[in-house]
């Protein structure tokens, strides 16, 4: 009962701006955090900038996980805790050297307003920036005897893309009173070359990941890339989404890249998350992971025009036993590749928590087939099955099944062909049961949700959550 308490006056401290004054200076230095998380949660501010000016502890972090239920804060309170660590630079009752804000960005127009990526990326810089101008001022006007020492050290995730590379590159190259370091970097629609000007920015310690996306780098582009990925000893995961990867076409030299991409992949010593969306590499998985040095945790492959071939060696490699997350949506399944599959899921039993395998053209036999499979991975969390062409009768099969996987918590299914208004093709693709319209009668799916909700109800189990949405399920779960 004592935090509660203490996060009760902690907001009606902070509620009344026009006593701050008074209690600031008698306030004990364990009373800062709760305060803050109350200026937080209820928008105040002055209050925020207030207590961040005068931090009195070396290391201040906002964001990372947050508490079920909490809020990330409001963009305005954002702005205000940058604007108070300039500030701070000149107070001398401000201890702060570290700033964390890793994790903090959120969807940008989320609940609460919060701060997206690209708008706290550029508030950062903009601090940044600002802040070293500022210190020069400083000095010409006082002097080095009245400026503070202390670098303040600010850690967090940055997203660059064409419109924010010109100040997040001047932050980078800034020496001044704030340091800005990155954990976690994610890149869209810039080339191979600027990519590369960002990547010799960035501190070699401390960048764990690098995201990729919307860039058109082909595989001589990655080639360039990739020994400079491998410079950072502590990176742990690349993601590589939708970057014209394509070797479909017959293209000269693009074999040996290949072998040097692979090459370099194997360069990565600490990679664990591997996340290749869009490439579309059939036949090369075996070259692309049989050159990494560890087996990964993360693995996510959707739209990667995998073969047979590619799922049996994924079914008998070193990652198979170790993997934590594993993707294979939109690679379409059929029985040539049901006993690599099987096989896979065997391996992965003993540690595979998420997995996905929507969009796979999985038809009620290919799915009879597999439930044994997916009945032995007793850890698995959440199950992702959209968008595959399953009957009622599948489904129920499905639910009958994963009601007695115990650390299951979220099963996305597909809508069955039952739901679907008359004329859909035998064996429809993905895109045709995303592209096709339901029945518009309410009482089809109302009639589908009432069996499957039966099933979990007579089982006994609240804590599995059913949704055939694709947007509306709970990605924190999935991300844990």
């Amino acid at each position: 009962m004592v935090f509660p308490l203490v996060n009760l006056c902690a907001k009606e401290v902070v509620s009344d701006h026009s006593s701050s004054l008074g209690w600031l200076d008698c306030v004990p230095r364990e009373l800062y955090r709760p305060l803050l998380e109350a200026a937080f949660t209820n928008c105040r501010l002055l209050a925020v900038g207030e207590l961040v000016q005068r931090w009195p502890e070396r290391t201040l972090r906002v964001g990372g996980r947050r508490r079920k239920g909490q809020s990330p804060p409001n963009r305005l309170c954002v702005q205000a805790l940058l604007l108070a660590v300039v500030r701070g630079l000149s107070d001398k009752r401000c201890a702060l050297q570290v700033l964390d804000l890793c994790g903090l960005q959120c969807e940008e127009g989320g609940v609460g307003d919060p701060m997206g990526g690209w708008s706290l990326t550029v508030a950062l810089c903009t601090m940044v920036v600002q802040a070293r101008a500022g210190a020069h001022r400083a000095l010409r006007r006082e002097g080095e005897r009245e400026r503070k020492r202390v670098v303040v050290c600010v850690r967090a995730d940055l997203l660059v893309n064409a419109r924010s590379w010109e100040r997040v590159g001047a932050a980078l190259g800034t020496t001044g009173p704030l340091k800005l370091q990155c954990r976690y970097v994610r890149v869209e629609e810039l080339s191979a070359s600027s990519i590369g000007s960002l990547l010799d920015l960035l501190p070699r310690h401390g960048l764990l990941g690098v995201d990729i996306s919307y860039s058109c780098l082909g595989v001589a582009g990655l080639v360039l890339l990739l020994p400079q990925l491998s410079m950072f000893p502590l990176l742990s995961s690349l993601c590589l989404h939708y970057c014209n990867l394509d070797i479909c076409r017959d293209m000269p030299g693009q074999e040996g890249a290949l072998r040097d991409m692979s090459q370099w992949l194997g360069q990565l010593g600490q990679l664990r998350r591997l996340s290749l969306t869009a490439l579309r590499l059939p036949g090369h998985l075996r070259m692309l992971l049989s050159s990494l040095s560890q087996p990964l945790e993360v693995l996510e492959l959707p739209y990667l025009s995998l073969t047979p071939a590619d799922l049996s060696y994924l079914s008998c490699s070193p990652h198979a036993s170790s993997l934590q997350q594993l993707d294979l949506s939109e690679n379409r399944l059929d029985e040539s590749a049901l006993p690599s599959v099987r096989r896979l899921l065997s391996q992965a039993s003993g540690c595979l928590m998420h997995l996905s395998l929507s969009g796979c053209g999985i038809t009620d036999g290919l799915l009879a087939a597999l439930l044994p499979s997916l009945s032995c991975c007793r850890g698995l969390k959440s199950l992702g099955l959209a968008l595959n062409p399953l009957s009622v009768a599948g489904l129920l099969d499905l639910v009958r099944t994963v009601v007695r996987m115990p650390s299951l918590r979220q099963l996305r299914y597909p809508n069955p062909l039952e739901d679907y208004q008359p004329g859909l093709p035998p064996m429809p693709s993905s895109a045709q049961l995303l592209d096709w319209p339901l029945d518009e009668l309410v009482e089809v799916h109302e009639a589908t949700s009432l069996q499957l909700d039966r099933v979990v109800m007579e089982s006994g189990r609240s804590d599995l959550f059913l949704t055939c949405d694709l947007l509306n399920y709970n990605k924190d779960l999935v991300e844990q």
